[in-house]
């Protein structure tokens, strides 16, 4: 499986720390201690790289450019799984709504039945893809 690793630059701010990733311009985000910061430079990235990879777009080459820091700053590796990143959000339950006749609902409900479930099966079957 593919191990994606960048640099991130951890800025020390009032609050906890602010993070970017020299090599991956836009990919920013913050968090209220180095260990939240860090959890959320994972999240980050693998989005960001979730999102180039469906846009078609190159993936930037990793340097070792660190810019000059702060006292308090902290440069660390940031490493993401791109496949575990694309399994986990094209996977991911989403609700939607459905509008049915009220007798249909009753007779469903009366039954037990799990809408999630039947709607899922149905449309599995409707486009001809096996579970």
């Amino acid at each position: 499986m593919k191990k994606i690793i960048y640099f991130a630059v951890f800025e020390k701010t009032k609050t906890g720390f602010s993070v970017y990733f020299p090599d991956v311009p836009g990919c920013v985000t913050c968090g209220d201690n180095f260990d939240h910061s860090m959890s959320m430079a994972q999240e980050v990235l693998g989005l960001h790289i979730y999102g180039m990879e469906k846009d078609d777009e190159p993936l930037p080459k990793r340097t070792d450019n660190i810019p000059e820091l702060e006292s308090g700053d902290i440069v660390a590796a940031v490493s993401v799984f791109p496949a575990l990143v694309k399994d986990e959000i094209e996977n991911r339950r989403e609700k939607t709504n459905v509008t049915i006749p009220h007798w249909l609902k009753a007779a469903a409900e009366a039954e037990g039945l799990n809408y999630s479930r039947l709607l899922e099966n149905a449309i599995k079957e409707t486009l001809g893809i096996a579970s």
